[in-house]
């Protein structure tokens, strides 16, 4: 498996750790009388079989719990039927939940009415599908600027604006095509940037790339990096692909039966399976392309020549130090502001590589 993932800086500061969306005990059950499955411990705790034949019901999403902080992409992980796409709909109840709260910047969800909903959903969260729903009769301009007309902004400011998104997201000189002469990736892009020209607080992807071919799909998970790094924009991204969700995510939710089985970072999840079954999701990824060298570093001992090694950040992958240590002969320096927090050598890099190395210092 080939991974590009992004060197990731780790969240700083107080603004980075501020919940956008706030969820506790989310269920969303399907079937006759859906209360009653949250509401008893026993019908609660059944498998998704046993409560199917009990009960009728099918729990999506059971007993789910996460924030999503201020700027970071959040992904979202299972295989089909594990209740992500459901769940991400729950959060501006595009799917009513059965149980449970979601708050976004403390405001409840779940009490807001119907005026209070369409606010929501066109001003605050902007969801990104993976079947576009462009609209075929309007121009790319038009379409881009649709969620604009909606908001009642008016003619000449809402495509100006949508202009301005169409050039973002790589699509100049394609103002004036319809839907029918783009190709798929281009027709993605069209959705994004419509998602984007809303100037929303949170985009929610739901597998929007999943339909396109490879390539395609290379090139708008690169658009969806660059548009975070330049907007820092926050995002919920859902998707099935496991190398998706390990290039994009900042932290990733691994669902299984409608339940999270492990929450962290990308790091934290190749590096410290929660359980066998994750650790199997895991197995083929190439260690070096996900794990950083803060988990690798040993402390600077007398024996290093201190001053002289090169100099990584702690966010630079193993296979990056693994580089430049082969490069210049000599342990690397890990540091951040000016500050050495440890060094890496052939040995500590790889043992993370054949996943042997001891836990790195926490910084």
């Amino acid at each position: 498996m080939a991974l590009a993932v992004p060197t990731r800086k780790p969240p700083t500061g107080a603004a980075a750790g501020a919940p956008v969306f706030a969820v506790d005990g989310l269920w969303k059950v399907f079937g006759p009388r859906p209360d009653r499955v949250p509401a008893d411990p026993e019908l609660a705790g059944l498998t998704p079989a046993e409560l199917r034949e009990r009960t009728g019901c099918t729990a999506a999403v059971r007993d789910v719990g996460f924030d999503v902080r201020k700027g970071e992409v959040f992904v979202v992980m299972g295989l089909s039927g594990s209740g992500k796409s459901t769940l991400v709909r729950c959060l501006t109840r595009l799917i009513e939940p059965t149980a449970g709260t979601i708050a976004i910047d403390g405001e409840d969800v779940r009490a807001m009415d119907k005026a209070a909903l369409r606010s929501l959903r066109r001003h605050r969260a902007a969801m990104v599908f993976q079947h576009f729903g462009l609209l075929p009769h309007r121009t790319v301009l038009d379409n881009v600027a649709y969620g604009l007309e909606i908001q009642g902004v008016g003619r000449a400011e809402r495509r100006a604006r949508a202009a301005e998104f169409v050039a973002k997201v790589g699509l100049e000189g394609m103002e004036q095509r319809r839907p029918g002469q783009l190709s798929g990736g281009q027709r993605q892009r069209v959705g994004l940037a419509r998602a984007l020209a809303v100037d929303p607080e949170v985009l929610l992807f739901d597998e929007p790339f999943s339909a396109l071919d490879p390539l395609i799909r290379r090139d708008m998970q690169e658009e969806v990096v660059r548009l975070h790094r330049e907007e820092g924009r926050t995002m919920v991204f859902i998707t099935h692909d496991l190398s998706e969700a390990l290039k994009l995510g900042d932290r990733i939710a691994l669902m299984r039966d409608g339940r999270i089985v492990q929450l962290g970072t990308p790091e934290e999840i190749v590096g410290s399976p929660a359980d066998d079954y994750v650790r199997e999701f895991v197995r083929d990824v190439p260690r070096e392309q996900v794990m950083t060298v803060r988990s690798a570093m040993r402390p600077l001992s007398s024996a290093d020549h201190a001053g002289t090694g090169p100099a990584l950040a702690p966010g630079a992958t193993v296979a990056e130090a693994i580089e430049v240590v082969a490069r210049s002969g000599e342990a690397a320096r890990v540091m951040d502001e000016g500050r050495c927090l440890g060094v890496v050598d052939h040995e500590c890099l790889l043992g993370v590589v054949a996943g042997t190395e001891r836990p790195g210092e926490t910084v």
